[in-house]
C-alpha cells in the first residue's frame, strides 16, 4: 500500500478566522468559544473549517481565562480509497465476521463525544453514526486489495443519550507513505463529516516496541512527513493512556450542523 489519501477543504489561519468571526483577537475568540456565549458561532455563518482552530493556540493565547470547551469544531479530512460501508453495527470491531478471527494487537478503547454547536452552546448529540475503519497492526485494511472478503476494523455504533460512541479495537499499523492513522465518519439526517485521528509518535515508539509491531522494522512516516497529518492533524490527535494491559484513549468533536 501507498500513501492512500490526498488532503481536502482549507484550515483557516487565526487572522482569517478572526475576520470571518468579526473579532478583534484571540482572546475574544477563546471567549466566544465558551459554553455560555457560543450562540455567535451560528452554523449557517461558520463553516467547520473556520473554526478549525487548534486548541493549544486558544489555549495558550489566555490559558489562566476561560477553558477551551469540549465543543470544538475538528478540521474535515479525506476518507481515502479504503472505506467500505460494511454497516456493520458493533462496538467491537476486532473480530472477523467471516471467520471468527481476531485481530492481533494493543487493545484499544475508543470514545468519542459527539456535540452539537448550537445556539444553546455545546448540545450532545445522541442518533449519530459513528463510523472507524483502519489498518490492522500489519498495515493491511480489510475488504479491499488482498483482503476482500473480510470485515475487521469497521464497524459503527450510534451515539447515545449523553453523545457516546464507543469502540474497542487494536492500537493500528503503518504502511508506507502515512502516518499512523485511524478513519472515522459521523453522520446523521444525511449530513456528513470525515476525518482522521492520529498519535503521539513517541508514544507510537512505545507501543511498536511490543509483538505484533516489532516484527515489521521501522516505519517511513511519521507526522511531520504526512500530508495528511500537516493539513491540521495536530487538532486531531489522540491523547492515548494505559488502561491495563491496552490503552483508551476520548475523542471530544463538535459539529455544526
Amino acid at each position: 500500500m501507498d500513501n492512500d489519501d490526498k488532503p481536502i477543504g482549507t484550515i483557516l489561519n487565526r487572522r482569517d478566522v478572526l475576520k470571518i468571526l468579526g473579532l478583534g483577537s484571540a482572546a475574544t475568540l477563546v471567549t466566544a468559544c465558551a459554553p455560555d456565549v457560543i450562540e455567535s458561532l451560528s452554523p449557517t455563518t461558520v463553516p467547520s473549517e473556520t473554526l478549525a482552530v487548534p486548541t493549544s493556540t486558544l489555549a495558550t493565547t489566555q490559558a489562566a481565562s476561560v477553558p477551551v470547551p469540549a465543543c470544538v469544531v475538528r478540521p474535515e479530512m479525506t476518507e481515502g480509497p479504503y472505506f467500505v460501508d460494511e454497516m456493520l453495527n458493533r462496538s467491537d470491531i476486532r473480530n472477523d465476521p467471516s471467520d471468527g478471527a481476531v485481530s492481533v494487537g494493543a487493545p484499544l478503547e475508543l470514545t468519542f463525544n459527539v456535540s452539537l454547536v448550537s445556539a444553546n452552546g455545546c448540545v450532545v448529540l445522541p442518533n449519530a453514526q459513528v463510523d472507524i475503519w483502519h489498518c490492522d497492526a500489519f498495515g493491511v485494511y480489510s475488504d479491499v486489495e488482498n483482503a476482500q472478503g473480510k470485515k475487521f476494523l469497521r464497524g459503527y455504533q450510534v451515539s447515545d443519550a449523553n453523545g457516546v460512541a464507543k469502540f474497542v479495537t487494536v492500537y493500528p499499523g503503518w504502511y508506507p507513505g502515512r502516518t499512523v492513522h485511524i478513519h472515522f465518519k459521523i453522520r446523521i439526517n444525511g449530513y456528513d463529516f470525515t476525518s482522521q485521528l492520529f498519535f503521539d509518535d513517541a508514544f507510537t515508539d512505545q507501543v511498536y516496541l511490543q509483538e505484533p509491531y516489532n516484527q515489521r522494522g521501522e516505519r517511513n512516516t511519521r507526522n511531520e512527513r504526512d500530508g495528511i497529518y500537516g493539513n491540521g492533524g495536530s487538532q486531531l490527535l489522540l491523547n492515548v493512556t494505559q488502561n491495563g494491559l491496552g490503552y483508551s484513549a476520548v475523542f471530544d468533536i463538535g459539529l455544526q450542523i
